[in-house]
């Protein structure tokens, strides 16, 4: 009797751990894709320029992406936009006198942990459009392409349906 009791406590803790969500829910870390601009350096200067690119990149990308409805639209139309995003990049360089070029493809890598807007991303591999200027080795700007926690139109009503989307996905709510 004594091991049955044991047993059904057992079996009851882990039911109610998993009703109270108490043990963590794993993150498909295949249902994002992320964006990073990373800056050349970590100096001011080349840090500044990141957002000039961001800015650029983020207002070309916006009406491309506005319909779509899958990661697979959005990977698509990434990818078929790759020579235009860098070309884009490569512009504002120009523009601000660097005499370093950028690199842009999709790819699969490991990140830490981040928190975007009170939305936090578990550390894992996740599909991304990495945009390095120059070397990349400096600090990113970075954000959710897919769902689109970054990419506003200018009714702001696409984010927020794809928040709260979001929310009753991995929240329950």
């Amino acid at each position: 009797m004594k091991r049955f009791l044991t047993i059904f406590f057992l079996c009851l803790i882990v039911i109610t751990s998993f009703y109270f969500g108490l043990i963590k829910k794993e993150t498909n870390h295949n249902d994002f894709l992320r964006i990073h601009i990373r800056a050349n350096s970590n100096l001011e200067i080349d840090q500044n320029v990141k957002y000039r690119v961001k800015d650029a990149i983020v207002e070309y990308l916006t009406p491309l992406i506005s319909n779509c409805n899958t990661k697979e639209d959005f990977l698509n139309i990434l990818q078929k936009n790759l020579n235009n995003i860098e070309c884009i990049s490569n512009n504002i360089l120009a523009q601000n006198s660097f005499d370093y070029f950028t690199t842009a493809f999709v790819n699969n890598e490991y990140f830490p942990v981040r928190t975007y807007d009170g939305f936090t991303l578990e550390n894992g591999y996740y599909d991304a459009l990495i945009i390095n200027l120059g070397s990349g080795k400096g600090d990113n700007w970075w954000c959710v392409v897919y769902p689109p926690l970054c990419f506003t139109n200018s009714s702001n009503q696409y984010y927020k349906s794809r928040i709260v989307e979001i929310i009753k996905k991995y929240f329950g709510g």
